[in-house]
């Protein structure tokens, strides 16, 4: 299995390498949103609990303008028959996490340098906390994307349809993560910020697990 999902990711990187679709969609959606926001902002300054809120918005539509295609991407090029007769689901899956993961992981990094280099009030006083929300929460956005990818593969209205199924399920993700990361600006210690925490590792299980159990009857059906 693991082979086979390594596979499989290797395919989706080197297949968006050579078309650089999600990259480059992900790379202008991030380069015009933060540009708009500091426009916007002009010589104003902005607080830290504004601060924080525009990065999880920021990496909130920058996702759903690149992690819809997972598997948009294989009915499109009719692959998709091919991977239900050659890997079983949980395969296939685990391959479109992986890359979705890495993905996530690339696009939020650059947010959060650009970011701590363009606002002056992006200071994190607790690193720790600030890391273990970016972990969690870019793992949740991620199996939460790829199952919504899924969801959505076989629809005619692809395009409109992930942000309608995102929203609700990514909701109270981006809250918390929102929450976490001002704790994180005012140095708040895990003690304080334990349920906060608790919500964000409970919907990353929850998400996970549900999608392994639903995607066999989603990737079939």
């Amino acid at each position: 299995m693991i082979a086979k999902s390594y596979a499989l990711f290797k395919k989706d990187f080197c297949s968006e390498l050579r078309t650089r679709y999600a990259i480059n969609s992900l790379a202008m959606f991030i380069i015009v949103a933060i540009s708009v926001i500091l426009f916007s902002i002009g010589n104003e300054t902005i607080t830290e609990s504004l601060t924080g809120g525009l990065f999880w918005v920021v990496i909130f539509f920058t996702a759903m303008s690149g992690l819809a295609r997972a598997f948009v991407s294989e009915e499109e090029r009719g692959t998709s028959l091919t991977l239900q007769l050659i890997a079983s689901p949980s395969t296939v899956f685990t391959g479109k996490l992986l890359f979705n993961v890495i993905l996530v992981f690339c696009m939020n990094l650059i947010i959060a340098i650009l970011y701590s280099a363009l606002f002056e009030r992006f200071v994190v006083q607790n690193f720790p906390l600030f890391m273990l929300t970016f972990v969690l929460g870019n793992i949740g956005l991620a199996v939460s994307s790829t199952i919504i990818a899924a969801i959505i593969a076989k629809a005619g209205a692809k395009g409109t349809l992930y942000p309608v199924l995102s929203f609700p399920i990514l909701l109270p993700l981006i809250l918390t993560c929102v929450q976490l990361t001002l704790f994180s600006f005012d140095g708040t210690s895990f003690e304080e910020a334990k349920f906060e925490l608790a919500i964000v590792v409970g919907y990353d299980v929850i998400m996970l697990t549900a999608s392994y159990m639903l995607f066999d009857f989603i990737w079939k059906d």
